[in-house]
C-alpha cells in the first residue's frame, strides 16, 4: 500500500458512488500535482525496483547463468500533468544501478531510464474512482561502467545491456501498473461512513466521471447524512450545484465547494437527532442564580404565591423547527427557533409547568477547517426575540422575560451549540489526509474551502 501513497494523493479526495444528490465539488489543482511529484519519488522508486532474471553469459566456451541485481533506483525527476478529458500524464527520469555477479570480477553499471505513462481516471463498476495505465513506455539510455578496474569486455557489457533492456522494457511498466493497482485498492477504502455523532454518519459519493481539464480534476459529489442508519432526506430537492471554474484555485492544492444543500442536511440531522435540545438549570443556593422560584417570583407574582419556598427552575429547550442556515457573500448566519418550557421542581420532585416561550435566535456562523473537518462557531446577532406561548401563572410581562432569557438562556445555548459545531463534519478525504493552511470563503449559496494537503506516511 505504501507504493500507492505518492500517486494516490492525486485522488485522495475522491469519494464514493451511490447517491444522486449533488452537493459538493472537489477540485484538485496543479499544485496537487506538484505536491505528489515531491512526495511520490519514494513510492515510484520502490515500484521500479524490479527483479532481473539470470543472464546467460555466452562469452566463454560454456553458457554460464549469471545473476544480475538492481542495487539501487534513484528517481531524479518526477513530473505529473493533466491531460484534458482523459487523466494524468507521468514522466520520470531515474538511474538504475546494476551489479552483475560474474566470476571472477563482478560488474557494476548504471543505466539512465526515462519513463512515460498516461493514466486514465474514471469510475469503476463498484462506483469508486479508478486509475488505469493506458500507455507506458520506458526510454533506456546507455549504461556506464562504475568499476574501471574490472576487465570485463565491452562485448559482454553490450550483451548485459541487451538483456537488461529487454527485461526493463516490460517490467518497468508492470511495476507502474502494480503501483496503480495498489492505488485502486487504496481508493476502495473510500467506501464507508465517517462518524458525525454517536448515532450519525456522513458518506460522500461520486455521482459521475471526473471532469479533467488542463488545470484540474473536478468531481461532482453528493453528501448523504445518516441517522441510526437511515438517510437524511430534505423535504425539497436540491438545485444543481456548480462551482465556478477558477474560484479560489490559483495557489491552492485543493478547492472544495460545499453547497447550501449540505448545510441544510446537517442541520436537519442535528434537529432529528435531538442534539440541539438541552436542559438549562442553575445552582439553587447560588446568590446569582435566577433559575429558582424565588427569583422568578420577583417578576411573576403568581410564581411566588405557588412556591413560597425557593425551588429549582429548569428551562427545557426543544427545537421543533429545523434550524436555517443562510449563505451570503462573506456572511454565514444561522437561525434557531426553539420552544422553551419553564418548569419548576415541586417538593415531590415532580415538574410543574409555569409557562412556555417561542424564541427566535439569530446567530453569526464562523466556519473553519481543522485537519479534515469543517467546524463552526456561533455568536448571537442582535436581540433574542421572545413570545409567550402559554402560561399557568397568569399574565407575564414579555420584557421581563426577555431580560431573564438574556441572562440565563443565551450563554448555555451558545456553549451547547458551539460544542456541537466544534466536533465538526468530515470533509471529503481518505485516511491520513489532512487539510493544511485552509481558508474558508462564503459565497451566495455555497462555501469554498481552499487548502493545501498533507499526507501522513
Amino acid at each position: 500500500m505504501a507504493g500507492a501513497r505518492g500517486l494516490g494523493l492525486l485522488l485522495a479526495l475522491l469519494p464514493v458512488v451511490s447517491a444522486a444528490m449533488p452537493g459538493t465539488v472537489v477540485r484538485l489543482n496543479k499544485a496537487a500535482l506538484s505536491y505528489v511529484s515531491e512526495i511520490g519519488k519514494g513510492p515510484l522508486q520502490r515500484a521500479l525496483q524490479v527483479t532481473v532474471p539470470y543472464f546467460l553469459d555466452r562469452s566463454g566456451e560454456v553458457l554460464r547463468p549469471t545473476r544480475i541485481q538492481i542495487l539501487d533506483v534513484q528517481v531524479s525527476q518526477f513530473h505529473l500533468s493533466f491531460i484534458a478529458d482523459f487523466g494524468i500524464h507521468l514522466s520520470a527520469a531515474a538511474n538504475f544501478t546494476f551489479k552483475t555477479f560474474r566470476v571472477p570480477e563482478p560488474l557494476e553499471l548504471t543505466l539512465p531510464v526515462e519513463l512515460r505513462a498516461d493514466a486514465r481516471v474514471a469510475l469503476s463498476s463498484i462506483g469508486t474512482p479508478m486509475v488505469s495505465i493506458s500507455r507506458c513506455f520506458p526510454l533506456l539510455g546507455h549504461p556506464s561502467d562504475f568499476d574501471d578496474s574490472n576487465s570485463t569486455s565491452r562485448a559482454l557489457l553490450g550483451l548485459v545491456r541487451e538483456h537488461v533492456n529487454a527485461v526493463l522494457s516490460n517490467k518497468l511498466c508492470l511495476g507502474v501498473a502494480s503501483l496503480v493497482q495498489e492505488l485502486n485498492v487504496h481508493l476502495g477504502t473510500l467506501i464507508g461512513l465517517n462518524p458525525v455523532g454517536p448515532e450519525s454518519q456522513i458518506r460522500y459519493t461520486v455521482i459521475n466521471a471526473p471532469t479533467v481539464t488542463s488545470d484540474y480534476i473536478s468531481l461532482d459529489i453528493s453528501a448523504v447524512l445518516f441517522l441510526l442508519g437511515k438517510p437524511i432526506v430534505l423535504p425539497r430537492d436540491a438545485p444543481p450545484f456548480a462551482m465556478p471554474p477558477h474560484v479560489r484555485s490559483e495557489d491552492s492544492t485543493a478547492t472544495v465547494g460545499l453547497s447550501q444543500h449540505l448545510f441544510d442536511s446537517a442541520l436537519l440531522l442535528l434537529q432529528k437527532a435531538g442534539a440541539l435540545n438541552l436542559d438549562i438549570t442553575g445552582q439553587l443556593r447560588s446568590k446569582d442564580n435566577p433559575l429558582n422560584t424565588s427569583a422568578l417570583g420577583l417578576l411573576i407574582p403568581e410564581v411566588a404565591r405557588q412556591f413560597p419556598e425557593p425551588m429549582p427552575v429548569v428551562l427545557k429547550v426543544r427545537l421543533g423547527a429545523t434550524p436555517v442556515a443562510r449563505l451570503h457573500p462573506n456572511n454565514a448566519t444561522l437561525q434557531l427557533q426553539p420552544f422553551v418550557e419553564v418548569l419548576a421542581v415541586a417538593s415531590n420532585s415532580a415538574f410543574h409547568s409555569l409557562f412556555s416561550l417561542d424564541v427566535v435566535v439569530d446567530l453569526s456562523l464562523q466556519l473553519s477547517v481543522s485537519r479534515a473537518k469543517l467546524q463552526g462557531a456561533t455568536s448571537v446577532l442582535g436581540d433574542i426575540r421572545v413570545e409567550v406561548a402559554s402560561s399557568n401563572v397568569g399574565f407575564i410581562d414579555k420584557d421581563q422575560v426577555h431580560a431573564l432569557m438574556g441572562s440565563v438562556f443565551e450563554e448555555p445555548l451558545l456553549e451547547h451549540l458551539n460544542a456541537l459545531l466544534g466536533i465538526g463534519i468530515a470533509l471529503p478525504n481518505v485516511v491520513n489526509l489532512l487539510y493544511v493552511t485552509p481558508e474558508v470563503f462564503v459565497y451566495e449559496g455555497y462555501v469554498v474551502v481552499s487548502s493545501g494537503l498533507f499526507y501522513l506516511h
